[in-house]
């Protein structure tokens, strides 16, 4: 299926059910009086997120989504069918805006949340009937439907980002690291949407990486793929900086790991206004220099002395494609997630016992 994560969309509840106007009419009961039932409820329309999808692909083709309506009652004081409730299935990490922009809703891990209510069924002439009128000959209408214009927004839920230039060796470091099978190739956007995948690290712990595409100098004004997919790791915990040391590319790396980061500032200078953004450019790297099978063991602890000297970052040096140095490695980002995510329980713990 296309990578989709953007799109807008037009939801629509259930109208109520009109309320029935009946009077009884048996052998035997002269006076049966009304009984009209009451018209059923109509369906609403609830959002429900899946770790099995990872795209709004579904909603591409179709825009508009509707709820049942309610049933009319019945004689009998028989109560109409409520309308069927409409259950969208979205990825986690789905936001839905209105068309201002304003976010309604954030569906994060297992949520499931009612957008629109459906109207309620309107009541029979039964329910009308008191000591002064007691022959009703009217019922409500069913309340109307409601209906919503909204953006569906992706942004995907992950504990790691991977960033770094075209054939750094992003794609290939998750191809190995996780059941991931991103497109490998040496051209540059040979990745053309993100990938997610699950990392193991033990028997218990695991974390999950995406590895984002198309990020280069010049990104946020359009080049390339320009910075469409940064999105997808504004959630994130912290980045893995991939960086190329093998001089294949003809690039510097240190240019390169200067060019990646400012196009994270920029980034973060476009959408310092929008609601809950976090910047991306204080997030805590770890930078990977990778390909290191292409150089001497003198030439990578120059790389890595130069690197620790000039951005006082941790540095670690691998080779993906062989596997050199990534078990020592995973090992390193899986005890960071790990205590990151105890650090966020406890201050969870500490707000709810404060409330």
């Amino acid at each position: 299926m296309k990578f989709v994560d953007e799109v807008k969309i037009t939801i629509t509840s259930g109208h109520g059910g009109p309320g029935a106007v009946n009077f009884r009419r048996e052998s035997g009961t002269p006076r049966g009086g009304p009984d009209g039932g009451d018209g059923g409820r109509g369906g609403n329309v609830i959002f429900k997120t899946s770790r099995h999808i990872n795209t709004l692909g579904d909603f591409k083709n179709n825009r508009k989504y509707n709820a049942g309506n309610g049933q009319a009652g019945a004689r009998d004081n028989c109560t109409g069918q409520d309308g069927a409730d409409l259950v969208l299935i979205v990825p986690e990490g789905t936001i839905i805006r209105n068309l201002e922009g304003e976010i309604l809703f954030d569906l994060n891990k297992n949520t499931q949340e009612t957008i629109l209510f459906g109207g309620r069924g309107g009541k029979g002439n039964t329910f009308f009937k008191n000591s002064v009128n007691q022959a009703p000959e009217h019922a409500q209408p069913g309340e109307e439907s409601h209906t919503l214009d909204i953006a569906l927004e992706l942004k995907l839920i992950a504990d790691v980002g991977i960033i770094g230039f075209p054939n750094a060796g992003k794609s290939t470091l998750i191809s190995k690291i996780s059941a991931a099978k991103p497109k490998i190739a040496d051209y540059p956007f040979t990745t053309l949407t993100p990938q997610l995948g699950v990392v193991n690290v033990g028997d218990y712990s695991n974390f999950v990486v995406a590895d984002i595409p198309g990020l280069i100098k010049g990104a946020h004004a359009g080049v390339g793929l320009g910075i469409q997919f940064l999105k997808h790791i504004e959630r994130t915990r912290l980045f893995i900086h991939i960086v190329d040391v093998s001089g294949i590319s003809g690039r510097d790396p240190m240019n390169d790991f200067e060019d990646i980061n400012y196009e994270l500032t920029m980034y973060d200078e476009m959408n310092k206004d929008k609601e809950e953004f976090f910047a991306l450019s204080n997030r805590e790297q770890i930078v990977v220099l990778n390909k290191i099978d292409q150089l001497s063991p003198e030439q990578v602890e120059k790389f890595k002395s130069q690197f620790k000297k000039k951005y006082g970052v941790e540095v670690y040096a691998i080779s993906a494609i062989t596997g050199k140095n990534l078990q020592e490695f995973l090992k390193t980002v899986g005890n960071k997630i790990l205590k990151s995510k105890e650090a966020e329980d406890e201050d969870k713990n500490s707000q709810a016992e404060s409330l």
